[in-house]
């Protein structure tokens, strides 16, 4: 590795041993105006302590194309803020910390970029002796959004896309001798703009948070020669045990020889030689699948005959949606059917904001996530830096790798949608962990779904497509996802598509001086205590495994971390405190078993309305007794409720504040150990057996959950006819009461 920016920095006199008195040197450097916003958090994780400006990030960038020299640009720029319609500043205004966002505490600077600004950035670098003939690539990770870019006064280029890699050749802009300049200035309208965003606003609240400007992943120089390999596109195939490689040189000469090899612990497995610019397929006679339980990683190597080599690593494993052995559709990994099980994954950070302190930092949200019994990461609406990818294909985490949302009101934006969706495949495609592409979330920007499917189908046959996660369901693709919170719930089975909870839960705790910021805090449901938290998350885990029984593929909890004002993670924002205990791990365990059998008992008014006695006014005492006269009730289908309320099926108006119903079933044979009510209430519900309450419910579900009967409420059911009755209390916006029996049977 060719690592001249700590040197350089030390020429410069802009080093320092201690990070904190770096920052605090850099923000007196610049303008004593809005240095940092009033109210701003400064909340930190343990790792902030970790950053060396002369070494900031000194990772290899690209570990799925590496070559061994290269020279890492991160570490401290000048920068200044400037009005959008000038031109570069005659002085900046301090330095920076890159590539930590500008309004980020790690940048030393925590300013905000506002649309009618732009973000100038400037350093010089050292490149020392140069080969003759050797081509010098600069290359950004990313920056958001709309970035222009010169070498010693000349202009490469712009580039637009906040979340995708991008590269100039920067060679015919060298000066002669040591030192040269490159200076950046960024354009971010935020959420002024309709571009990708993912949830970047100017004024945080709710689930939005602050905006990112700039810089945001490594910048690095690297010298390659004129015929090079430019990209790789790896897609395994375990099943035929094959894995085909597509390498893009540039330069090379036509018919150009490219030898791939493949390694396993370091020993020749395979190789294959073709001719640049062709697919080449390698055969892998006894293929070691990749899983969650073994991410074996294979390497690669790939050469061409001019001199140019490269390496790079690949899992061998199949991703698939189709039946398991009772015609449920499933998500398959390597032919089997397996539940996939995991979080929402935000990854944002209270001190540097879209990125890590340090790639410790980056591995710990993994390592937390594996320890704890998740399978699977939807990374949300943020597209990673490329290590972090390699850390899910080491650790063996499935990802689905969400599109960043933006608001796509015009064909311009549309446009613009399409080609960063486009960059974000080639960019990550190459990664065993993901395993799904989902392009819009809750309906945020959608538009033209069966288009956006399609396209992913033609770049990327190897995976399924969920059209969109939560809310408006095209019909398309191979996922059918609904959101439930807190849940859990799950869509109606189609027969063509795997049903998946894309989001549930939102347990919410917020932990003093772990927060940030000290009030408005706020969760789907909240909580005061660690236990009670705990107690809730265990009830949502056991009601899931019935319904992987009616078959539901996946579900995803939310979330990974707290981020800024929400505190429904499984982290603290600082990573600080572990909300789940180590034990939960054994829950999530009991997940991925074979699934139960769900028989129903009493049938909800789901999909038929079953008849019901019902009154809303007050019933005279042991009215919920099964001798009680209810004949001068009326009678009608559930369920009961009002239109307005989401995912109902109201087959009969109930718009007061109470109502109460009785149904009489009967039970022929014995019922398993397991009975559960299975129950969609807004809001409190108590629910009695054969006049035994065996359910006093609080609050409101957006669905159907399953509650399991108590000692005394299995007890309570007997042979022959049964009287269910319930009473509902309504204080505000939408309501509705359907209940139903059913018994879960484990294999």
């Amino acid at each position: 590795m060719m690592h001249r920016d700590a040197s350089t920095l030390a020429q410069r006199g802009t080093a320092a041993s201690c990070l904190f008195a770096l920052l605090a040197a850099m923000t007196a450097a610049g303008p004593t105006h809005a240095q940092v916003p009033q109210g701003a958090s400064t909340l930190r994780t343990r790792w902030a302590a970790e950053v060396d400006p002369a070494h900031v990030l000194p990772e290899y960038p690209r570990p799925q194309l590496r070559r061994e020299r290269w020279t890492n640009l991160n570490g401290v720029w000048e920068y200044a803020i400037a009005d959008s319609g000038a031109g570069r500043p005659a002085a900046f205004d301090g330095t920076i910390l890159v590539p930590f966002p500008v309004e980020s505490q790690l940048s030393g600077v925590t300013r905000a970029v506002t649309p009618e600004q732009r973000l100038w950035y400037r350093r010089t670098f050292d490149l020392g002796r140069r080969v003759v003939g050797e081509r010098w690539l600069l290359h950004f990770g990313a920056v958001d959004w709309e970035a222009q870019v010169w070498v010693n006064g000349q202009l490469l280029g712009t580039h637009r896309g906040g979340y995708d890699p991008f590269t100039f050749d920067v060679t015919d802009a060298f000066v002669p001798g040591g030192t040269q300049e490159v200076v950046l200035a960024v354009w971010d309208p935020t959420n002024r703009g309709q571009q990708p965003r993912g949830k970047q606003v100017l004024e945080p609240h709710g689930i939005l948070y602050t905006a990112v400007t700039g810089i945001w992943q490594t910048v690095w120089l690297e010298p390659v020669p004129a015929a090079r390999i430019e990209a790789l596109r790896i897609v395994p195939s375990l099943a035929r045990r094959t894995v085909t490689l597509d390498a893009t040189a540039v330069g090379a000469a036509e018919g150009e020889a490219l030898t791939v090899r493949a390694f396993a612990d370091g020993a020749p497995v395979a190789v294959a030689r073709g001719e640049a610019g062709t697919p080449l397929s390698l055969t892998i006679a006894r293929p070691r699948a990749w899983s969650p339980d073994d991410p074996f990683l294979y390497g690669l190597e790939v050469s061409l005959a001019s001199g140019d080599t490269v390496r790079s690593y690949f899992g061998m494993r199949d991703i698939a949606v189709g039946p398991d052995s009772k015609g449920a559709i499933r998500l398959l990994l390597n032919g089997k059917p397996l539940f996939q099980y995991g979080l929402l994954d935000q990854g944002w950070w209270p001190d540097g904001l879209y990125t890590a302190p340090t790639e410790r930092a980056l591995r710990y949200d993994l390592e937390v996530t594996r320890r704890l019994g998740f399978n699977m990461i939807r990374k949300h609406v943020k597209v990673e830096p490329e290590r972090w990818y390699f850390l899910a294909d080491s650790l063996g985490i499935l990802v689905w790798q969400d599109m960043p949302s933006g608001n796509n009101e015009d064909v311009a934006a549309r446009e613009q949608f399409a080609r960063e969706l486009q960059r974000m495949v080639r960019a990550r495609e190459s990664h065993p962990s993901i395993v799904l592409w989902v392009p819009f979330n809750e309906g945020w920007g959608q538009h033209d779904t069966e288009m956006y499917v399609a396209m992913l189908h033609e770049l990327d046959p190897s995976r399924p497509v969920n059209n969109a996660s939560g809310w408006t369901d095209r019909e398309v693709g191979e996922i059918s996802d609904v959101h439930r919170y807190p849940g859990p719930g799950m869509p109606e089975p189609d027969g063509r598509r795997a049903p998946v909870l894309g989001e549930f839960g939102g347990l919410g705790l917020p932990l003093p001086g772990h927060t940030w910021v000290e009030e408005g805090n706020w969760g789907y449901r909240g909580f005061q205590t660690l236990e009670d938290l705990r107690a809730a998350y265990r009830a949502l885990i056991h009601q899931l495994r019935p319904l992987i029984g009616e078959g539901l593929a996946a579900a995803v909890y939310t979330q990974t971390t707290d981020v800024e004002i929400e505190v429904n993670g499984i982290m603290t924002y600082d990573r600080a405190v572990v909300k789940l205990p180590d034990d939960i791990v054994a829950d999530h365990r009991a997940l991925f078993g074979p699934p139960p059998t769900v028989r129903t008992v009493v049938p909800t008014s789901r999909t038929e309305g079953q008849q019901w006695r019902y009154t809303t006014t007050q019933p005279d005492e042991g009215w919920q007794q099964p001798g009680f006269d209810d004949s001068a009730w009326r009678a009608g289908p559930g369920g009961f409720g009002t239109e307005r309320t989401p995912g109902t099926h109201v087959r009969t108006e109930w718009n007061t504040s109470d109502i109460w119903l009785r149904r009489t079933f009967r039970l022929e044979g014995p019922m398993s150990a397991d009975p559960q009510l299975r129950i969609h209430h807004d809001e409190d519900a108590d629910v009695y057996l054969n006049g035994v309450l065996v359910a006093s419910l609080e609050g409101y579900t957006t669905g159907y959950v399953l509650v399991p009967l108590d000692a005394a409420g299995r007890a309570a059911l007997q042979q022959g006819t049964n009287t269910l009755a319930v009473h509902v209390r309504q204080t505000d916006g939408g309501q509705y009461i359907d209940v139903g029996l059913v018994e879960v049977v484990e294999p």
